[in-house]
């Protein structure tokens, strides 16, 4: 058989389905079911993955084509699909990469012997679990539904939100082994044009066998310029309300399948730090949120640097103030006391991920108990240094977006460092460092990281601190 007859279907089921059994493995994969049948007086074939299509339907689908008689069969595939198919989501094609391809995402194809083209019903059906609220996305008011693993049913989340025909869920593909189905959300008359047009273009122009990690090797197909900067370029929700939100505001969501997450492009600094708590309150308490996330953001950066400069420092300690110094002389250095912790906090995280639920409660009362009462007592580390780093610990759950909180981790390290090794101007460089990389930082779409700090503009910086009410807040187009 020739590459052209290949390519597309040849008329002959005899050929075609030669081809398709050994494309396929027919032989070998047990729930790659194909069976023969007669529609209208000819043999015709169907192929179906076994698990992805719904039994009920293709039965009653099988009915309605194994009635056919052989003086109302229609010349073409076209008129089968027309006539004698009772089903909405129908297509007819020729090509073996289509049908392959259609095949293996779950469809129902269907050949007949002398048409040069293929029936494609979409009785596909996936498993997957209840929209139930994200373990991470939490909020004390709202709506309680998430996004799951399934696409078709990620995009329905946001369509139930915003019933506009403005909003595009664009198909695209990825990985030439896995073909991850991907989709880009936006608004048509709000988003960038020409940022959509480099991102689906990136997108086009991805050359890797599959995205196995999902959206975190999608993101970094998009975006591969300064890796070592840790502040994130992308934010992603499980939440549908959030999502529509973002793209309401003109920004691009980005879906891909078997991931129940949303990526988000472009994202800022001021993205990264949002929650939907924000806005599902009064907008003075919103705002006493929003401030509360980012002043202990802040805290949990500076708080342990500075106490290890004032200890090292002693004498710009006012009177007053004496008593946030060691009561006792330590065993070990403060350094290295702040250094084990982080890394002793990173392995409790570990631990909890990997511990069963009837056991989480238990062993976390019991590694407080050690890390805490019993590791002061031993003098391994100060009572000190345990209050500041519980403090960071803990107050690191109070933004959910787990790349700030490890870039924050790393910049608080190296302040650490510095300021052990060089003092106050270790100190005072640490801060410039986080500051630069965050000021210095770019967006995927190439615009400032810190908007709108720089380029200045003092209303979206308003709107950025303080939540105002819900039409104060509407873009110009929105409020006509």
């Amino acid at each position: 058989m020739s590459e052209e007859k290949k390519s597309k279907i040849s008329g002959s089921l005899a050929q075609d389905m030669e081809y398709l059994n050994h494309a396929l493995g027919a032989g070998r994969n047990f729930d790659m079911i194909y069976r023969v049948i007669h529609v209208g007086g000819k043999e015709a074939c169907m192929y179906l993955v076994d698990g992805f299509c719904k039994d009920d339907l293709v039965q009653k689908l099988l009915q309605y084509l194994m009635d056919v008689t052989p003086d109302k069969m229609p010349q073409d595939m076209h008129g089968i699909s027309k006539q004698f198919v009772p089903y909405v989501e129908v297509e007819v094609d020729d090509g073996f990469d289509t049908i392959i391809h259609s095949l293996l995402s779950g469809m129902f194809i269907l050949l007949i012997d002398g048409f040069n083209k293929a029936l494609l019903i979409d009785s596909r059906t996936y498993p997957a679990r209840g929209v139930e609220e994200p373990e991470k996305d939490k909020v004390l008011r709202g709506s309680k539904d998430g996004f799951v693993e399934t696409v078709v049913f990620n995009t329905a989340l946001i369509r139930r939100r915003i019933r506009s025909t403005d909003l595009c869920m664009e198909m695209l593909t990825a990985g030439e082994s896995s073909r991850t189905d991907i989709v880009l959300c936006y608004m048509d008359q709000r988003v960038d044009h020409r940022f959509l047009d480099a991102v689906r273009r990136k997108i086009n122009e991805i050359r890797v066998d599959a995205l196995t990690m999902n959206q975190e090797s999608l993101a970094e197909c998009l975006y591969q310029k300064k890796w070592y900067n840790p502040f994130p370029k992308f934010k992603y929700t499980e939440r549908p309300d959030a999502a529509a939100a973002q793209v309401l505001e003109g920004n691009i969501v980005i879906l891909v399948d078997n991931s129940p997450s949303a990526m988000i492009l472009p994202t800022t600094i001021f993205d990264v730090v949002e929650e939907a708590d924000d806005y599902y309150f009064p907008p003075i308490t919103g705002t006493y949120l929003r401030i509360t996330r980012l002043l202990i953001s802040i805290l949990t950066y500076i708080l342990t640097p500075t106490f290890l400069l004032l200890v090292n420092h002693s004498q710009w300690v006012p009177e007053s103030f004496s008593f946030i110094l060691l009561k006792e002389e330590p065993n070990i250095p403060l350094i290295w006391q702040f250094l084990i912790l982080e890394l002793a906090i990173d392995g409790l995280k570990l631990a909890a991920v990997n511990t069963p639920n009837m056991l989480s409660t238990p062993l976390s009362v019991l590694a407080a108990l050690v890390l805490g009462e019993f590791s002061v007592n031993s003098g391994w580390f100060s009572a000190e240094v345990m209050l500041y780093m519980a403090f960071v610990a803990v107050a690191n759950y109070t933004q959910q977006n787990y790349e700030l909180g490890y870039a924050l981790k790393f910049m608080r390290i190296i302040n650490l460092l510095l300021t052990q090794w060089f003092g106050l101007w270790g100190y005072i460089g640490g801060i410039l460092l986080t500051v630069l990389s965050i000021a210095c930082n770019r967006t995927v779409a190439r615009t400032s990281y810190i908007y709108p700090l720089i380029p200045f503009n003092w209303k979206d910086l308003k709107n950025r601190v303080i939540r105002r009410r819900l039409p104060e807040s509407l873009s110009p187009s929105l409020k006509k």
